[in-house]
């Protein structure tokens, strides 16, 4: 039988258990982890740093416009720069930010490399964005013809 002493650390919301014993002079320790709610706390604040990071990537319209033409499948390097009708080291640039971001992978054939998105996934993301915006464009513009009706009649 051991002698031991415990002590508690409280970490954002969590605690770290540390077990301390001596064994033939010798101080051991154990630490166990209970992560409580610094699990789901640190899980959930890691989700939101990557959601950020994944919005941060395509916050740019061109890189928008590179992941739209690349939904029906991978195109090379130089079909983007034709289809965006943007400077190569521009669109190397927009390419460069979503590859970091693991949004598209690439393959080199010869001299050509083929851009792809990586997880069909993001094209639906896309695809609820555009449908978002369709929604509000939709009731701005009843909006809008409301006011026009209302300023119509205050006319007449």
């Amino acid at each position: 039988m051991r002698p031991k002493a415990r002590s508690q650390l409280q970490i954002a919301g969590g605690s770290l258990k540390v077990e301390t014993w001596i064994d033939s002079g010798t101080l051991y320790a154990h630490p166990r982890i209970f992560l409580y709610n610094l699990g789901t706390h640190f899980m959930a604040d890691s989700l939101r740093r990557f959601k950020a990071d994944i919005f941060q990537a395509l916050a740019h319209p061109t890189r928008i416009a590179i992941i739209e033409l690349l939904v029906d499948g991978e195109l090379s390097a130089g079909v983007l720069i034709e289809k965006l009708g943007m400077e190569q080291a521009n669109v190397s640039q927009h390419l460069a930010v979503l590859r970091a971001k693991q949004l598209v992978v690439n393959r080199k054939a010869g001299n050509q490399v083929f851009y792809s998105v990586r997880d069909p996934i993001l094209l639906e993301v896309l695809a609820l964005m555009r449908r978002y915006f369709y929604t509000h464009l939709h009731e701005a513009m009843e909006l809008l013809g409301e006011m026009d009706h209302q300023d119509d009649e205050v006319r007449s």
